[in-house]
């Protein structure tokens, strides 16, 4: 019995060696044949971003329950290097809502600075990653022009970023090094000093790059091709938001050329895309762009993967319907980055496809072929999430760091769901 018993025990322990080496033999065959060093698609898993492949980054979207790490793209497609040569108004371009209003810019010396933030790279990267649009919000302020958020018109120390020419000067280097783009910059105005803005983008040395007002289509017909945009060097628009510095200063006043929707929370409120009471009406015939405004009235980076996954797609739907059938041109985000895989970018993908092509993707599109000639494309599906890494809590990671993103919209919006802060300030 004693004999019998032992050799039981002997039994188990090598049926228990066994198993235990079966399970690390999975475990390293599941290492092996998972993706790493740069060949991790959109949503493989991934531990680090050097696992993604080009123009990806490995984050997550604890929002909609995606807390393990995964590849979510980071970059857009710029539609004029699939099908160019066509009117400006002919493709649709990514816009970053108060592109200067950036996590982690530091503050004046010896001020705390007290408002929200709208995105976490530098305007620099921003374009670097397909961005084709800017709004910022300019004012005077110290004896210059500022970017700044804004308090019943007026800019304070601690809503302040940094003067306007030192993100001026990175569009125009931005424009040095790549001469074939274009880059629009839309202001919310609240410059008064007389001529500020004309000497302002002087002095930054985007004065060369201006499209005359003189030029714009003011009846609805179509803008020039960007072949002679770029030709000409006419590679910059700018709008501002005050009708008279049109006829002052030359710039474009925005809602003569652009029909906008509403800003804020009505702009994501699902099913329907109300008209901007500044803009012409949907059905207007003399503006031939459309600004799409995609972004909460208190953004939160946590949320932004959320809003940028089906929400989006569903939006553009109802605003393509609300304008006529009319696609937009620019889509105004908070946070662009963020998403749960594809985001903003797949949605801009499939905007220039149908509009260009009539694929339900610009990766689908052939230059020179009839429309409606689509390349069959798969789309990347998402697969299990295998990587035992823990959470992400800052998913814009370009670099194998991992360090957490501060998120100081969260007290913001506590500061201003109590009503007496809303009074103070507005």
């Amino acid at each position: 019995m004693t004999c019998f018993m032992d050799h039981r025990d002997l039994s188990r322990a090598t049926a228990t060696g066994y198993l235990f080496l079966l399970l690390l033999f999975s475990s390293f065959i599941n290492i092996w044949s998972s993706c790493s060093n740069g060949s991790c698609q959109v949503v493989d898993s991934c531990s680090h971003s050097t696992d993604c492949g080009p123009g990806l980054f490995c984050g997550n979207c604890p929002a909609l329950g995606k807390t393990q790490p995964f590849c979510i793209r980071g970059q857009a497609t710029i539609p004029t290097s699939v099908i160019g040569g066509l009117p400006f108004n002919k493709y649709s371009w990514l816009v970053t809502h108060n592109s200067f209003s950036i996590v982690g810019a530091p503050a004046l010396p010896g001020v705390q600075r007290f408002t929200f933030y709208n995105q976490e790279d530098t305007v620099t990267n921003q374009l670097k990653n397909g961005v084709r649009g800017l709004m910022l919000d300019m004012y005077d302020f110290n004896g210059d022009i500022w970017l700044c958020h804004s308090f019943r018109g007026q800019c304070f120390n601690f809503t302040a970023f940094q003067p306007a020419i030192n993100t001026l000067r990175e569009v125009e280097a931005f424009l040095s090094k790549n001469p074939s783009d274009i880059v629009t910059i839309i202001i919310e105005d609240y410059v008064h000093t007389p001529k500020g803005l004309t000497k302002l983008f002087k002095n930054a040395g985007l004065d060369k790059y201006w499209f005359p007002v003189s030029k714009m289509p003011k009846k609805g017909e179509d803008w020039p091709t960007v072949t002679e945009m770029v030709k000409a060097n006419h590679r910059l628009l700018v709008f501002t938001s005050v009708a008279s510095k049109e006829e002052e200063e030359g710039i474009a006043y925005q809602w003569k050329y652009l029909l906008e929707n509403e800003a804020g929370d009505p702009g994501v409120k699902p099913g329907s895309c109300p008209n901007r009471k500044e803009s012409q009406p949907f059905n207007s015939k003399t503006a031939s762009l459309f600004l799409m405004n995609y972004f909460p009235t208190y953004p939160v980076e946590d949320e932004a993967c959320k809003e940028h996954s089906a929400p989006l797609a569903d939006r553009i739907r109802t605003c393509y319907k609300a304008a006529g059938s009319m696609m937009p041109n620019f889509l105004a985000v908070n946070f662009y980055l963020r998403s749960d895989g594809g985001g903003v970018f797949y949605d801009l993908d499939s905007m220039n496809g149908q509009r260009l092509c009539g694929c339900n993707t610009i990766a689908a599109c052939q230059a020179g072929a009839p429309f409606g000639s689509c390349k069959n494309i798969s789309m990347p599906t998402p697969s299990p999430m295998t990587n035992s890494v823990g959470s992400f809590s800052g998913p814009v990671q370009f670099s194998t760091s991992t360090s957490t993103v501060y998120h100081p919209n969260h007290l913001m919006i506590a500061l201003f769901s109590f009503p007496w802060m809303i009074s103070l300030f507005f």
